[in-house]
């Protein structure tokens, strides 16, 4: 999903907060409860989800969970554009409560003012950092509290193709070995390296594919003026320069709003130096790639890699089984890696943005150690079928340890900067993306930074040079 659709779900959520406060006459919909649940005394709770995809998983773990316990946990899939209200609605008016849920992180600001997420309870230890990376553990801490437990995230990565960038070293290996103008060939169409022993060739090529994977933006550019791209191949690198999720790691280590736990209202640090620097490294791409925004898709750029097309993308966490499956199939005929994102330069770091889907323990239930087990239960013990059965990535340390790619993703997740969950900055996203679409089609970065640095500082009522660098 791009970060256009999920920003939709959140504003979606970000209407109801008013309705939150005061309650509604919203009915909840596809309700799985248990009709046979008055004929025991077992101890039951609730558990509200949105996202049918984890279905399996959830119904899995409420009967594992209920059986060693010897409870009952019911779970109850609902509506996805009124879900807040929905719990709301059960928790003020309803017998059943829901006593715990999953949200994404960036809406508990809401949920917590809301009294639908409170502060819990780790009776079984596993909210810390042996457990999960500092990201997650930010991205469920509102005001110096762990306001839920984090179960699975998003975030980006880069991806590339083996073959070709062996191919490339292959290449360089030649141009060193017959001299610097010596892999240009003669117009022969014959191999320039056939006159080298192989064993040396083999060599230097070994060395060249070591130094393959990029550490900076300029080896991606040093790769794309160096390599003689094979028939087929329409670019050395292409992303979706339109969605914010695909651009954040550009600013990400300079870019502040919220803080590292992004509920902070007096942190807004947009238009500092580095920022700026940043972002002329990224205008300059534009000249150097030449990727339309306007004809560019995440859905695109992940068939243009399938296809063949292209050496390196930025991907987020669906990319791994979409890979994993086409190359068991037959249907992608290369091998191809994961990496963490590379810095913008030998001075400047990047950072990428992270969504992190965490079980929230309502204010309003009445079972709340219960509630506090299972979802102890759920992000820990569970963990590794969650992949398995959802395609979610687990944010505990723990899970799918032998699944290469899903680690990657979870180092380039453990420091990256997780949405904020501030109210008041739900439009932030929108104005970085239209930030960045400008900067991209060749606009001013010194005044579109302080322009969205005065506009978000004015929303949080921090002050137009709150932070600022």
């Amino acid at each position: 999903m791009s970060f256009r659709k999920r920003w939709i779900a959140v504003t979606a959520v970000a209407a109801m907060a008013a309705a939150l406060l005061y309650g509604s006459t919203f009915e909840p919909r596809q309700v799985q409860e248990d009709p046979l649940a008055f004929l025991d005394n077992k101890e039951t709770i609730y558990f509200w989800y949105s996202d049918k995809e984890l279905e399996d998983f959830v119904s899995s773990a409420a009967v594992s969970f209920g059986e060693r316990e010897d409870v009952r946990v019911i779970p109850v899939l609902t509506s996805d554009s009124q879900y807040l209200e929905a719990i709301n609605e059960a928790s003020l008016h309803k017998e059943q409560v829901p006593d715990l849920y999953l949200i994404s992180h960036e809406a508990l600001e809401k949920a917590y003012l809301a009294g639908l997420a409170c502060e819990i309870e780790d009776v079984a230890g596993v909210c810390d950092e042996s457990h999960f990376p500092g990201a997650a553990l930010s991205a469920v801490t509102y005001h110096g509290r762990l306001a839920a437990y984090p179960l699975y995230f998003d975030t980006s990565a880069l991806v590339y193709n083996e073959t070709y960038l062996m191919e490339w070293a292959r290449q360089s290996a030649q141009r060193e070995l017959l001299g610097e103008d010596g892999g240009e060939g003669d117009g022969s169409g014959e191999d320039p390296g056939a006159g080298l022993d192989e064993t040396l060739l083999a060599q230097k090529t070994q060395e060249y594919f070591l130094r393959a994977i990029p550490a900076t933006v300029d080896e991606i550019r040093n790769i794309a003026d160096t390599f003689d791209l094979p028939e087929g191949v329409e670019g050395v690198m292409k992303w979706d320069v339109s969605d914010i999720l695909y651009n954040y790691w550009f600013v990400g280590n300079y870019m502040t709003v919220g803080g590292e736990n992004g509920d902070d209202h007096t942190s807004v640090n947009i238009a500092n130096q580095e920022t700026m620097e940043c972002l002329e490294v990224y205008k300059a791409l534009n000249q150097f790639f030449s990727i339309e925004s306007d004809a560019v898709s995440y859905d695109s750029v992940v068939q243009d890699f399938l296809d063949g097309k292209i050496v390196f993308t930025i991907a987020t966490t669906d990319i791994a089984e979409k890979l994993a499956r086409a190359k068991e199939e037959g249907s992608f005929a290369f091998d191809y890696g994961f990496a963490l994102m590379p810095d913008v330069s030998g001075e400047l770091a990047s950072r990428s943005m992270s969504v992190t889907g965490a079980v929230a323990i309502n204010g309003y239930s009445g079972h709340k150690e219960l509630a506090n087990r299972f979802a102890a239960y759920l992000v820990d013990e569970c963990a590794d079928m969650l992949y398995e059965r959802t395609g979610k990535v687990p944010a505990s340390l723990a899970a799918n340890g032998d699944n290469g790619a899903l680690q990657i993703f979870r180092q380039e997740y453990a420091d990256s900067v997780p949405l904020p969950k501030m109210m008041e900055t739900g439009n932030y996203w929108l104005y970085l993306e239209r930030l960045f679409a400008r900067v991209w089609n060749g606009a001013d970065v010194t005044a579109l930074v302080q322009e969205l640095q005065e506009q978000i500082s004015f929303q949080l009522g921090a002050g137009a040079g709150a932070d600022a660098g």
